[in-house]
């Protein structure tokens, strides 16, 4: 199998090396890194092989994936780069035969944030399905952002290693301030404010004090949902995930929806959504090819009750979703800092 390894390896810088034109590029792709490949039908006979021979092969497959890829691209920027030059070669041809009438080159034009972008595309979604836009402060108070949503003061979630405090804040009704963990604080505020039936988004950015990794950040984008009704029950809940990830996705994406705790809410789910780069493999970026997209569940009846709202009236579900987890998902996107890094390379391919 190793052999065959090598072989393909051969075989397929061979083919990348003899193409002059982009639109053989993908075709290459699909032939040598599609989920239907020569590499793919290798790796699925590593059951066969011995524990020892399975490493050894799986670990070589993996490099040769590897450096397939990065020939790709490589050979991606190179046809870039060869076709701008070739376009520049013919409007100074042009010009040196005195073209007025040639349009002058068109200077780089700016575009939405691909986070910008995808928080759009989410509301348009969810608007389409009844709910409507709430805003809330960024700096806010620990009432919404912990005891509002069934977390105590004595909760490991308000430890100060996870939270940025704002100690020059005026104390109100004895709280404190904070730069909020979640736009869940709004969903507290929503429930406070307004009268049922509710159904609301909020997004914004939200401040976490943590490590920093391919898919955690200080700084990130969240989006909350909340549903507030007589009759409302998990399959609501289950539907209009369901809906959105169909919508966002497209209909082959694979969903995942399985039990997990969130203190405001009961009974408690996550979902993910199969990874765009190893399509369910597992790889640097996802946990045994899945990746975790959001929190739910049916709202805790104490959430309900501190907003002034019958819990034995009225039913809820709630949603919070890590919005940078989303285009990584749609486009492939290995680390979530690249949305923020400025460079321009990257930004322009949205």
């Amino acid at each position: 199998m190793r052999e065959q390894l090598e072989e393909l390896l051969i075989k397929a810088r061979g083919e990348l090396s003899d193409i002059n034109e982009a639109k053989d590029l993908e075709s290459w792709r699909v032939r040598y890194l599609g989920r239907k490949s020569e590499l793919t039908n290798i790796l699925r006979g590593l059951a066969a092989l011995s524990l020892d021979e399975r490493r050894a092969v799986g670990a070589r497959a993996n490099e040769v994936k590897s450096l397939l890829a990065e020939g790709l691209n490589q050979k991606t920027e190179e046809l870039k780069k060869e076709s701008a030059q070739k376009s520049l070669r013919v409007d100074d041809a042009l010009l040196a035969r005195g073209d007025i009438t040639l349009p002058g080159r068109p200077y780089p034009v700016g575009r939405l944030h691909p986070v910008t972008q995808t928080l759009n595309e989410m509301s348009e979604i969810f608007a389409s399905m009844g709910f409507q836009v709430f805003d809330g402060p960024e700096v806010e108070w620990d009432y919404y952002n912990f005891e509002a949503l069934n977390i105590p003061e004595e909760h490991p979630t308000r430890d100060d290693q996870s939270t940025f405090w704002v100690d020059h804040l005026t104390s109100h009704k004895g709280w404190k301030g904070l730069l909020r963990t979640q736009t869940t604080s709004v969903s507290a505020r929503a429930v406070e404010t307004m009268e049922p039936p509710i159904r609301v988004i909020e997004f914004g950015k939200c401040y976490r004090y943590e490590a920093t990794d391919a898919t955690h950040g200080i700084m990130f984008y969240h989006i909350d949902g909340l549903a507030v009704d007589k009759g409302i029950t998990m399959a609501d809940l289950k539907g209009t995930l369901y809906e959105f990830a169909r919508r966002y996705f497209g209909e082959d994406r694979k969903v995942r929806f399985r039990c997990d705790f969130f203190p405001f809410v009961e009974p408690g789910v996550e979902m993910a959504i199969e990874c765009a780069l190893c399509h369910g493999e597992g790889c640097s970026l996802c946990d045994e090819g899945w990746l975790e997209i959001l929190g739910a569940g049916m709202t805790h009846p104490e959430v309900l009750r501190r907003g002034g709202i019958d819990p034995d009236v009225y039913t809820s579900f709630a949603f919070g979703i890590g919005v940078e987890r989303l285009p990584m998902l749609r486009y492939g996107v290995d680390d979530m800092r690249l949305f923020y890094g400025h460079d321009l390379r990257f930004l322009r391919q949205f």
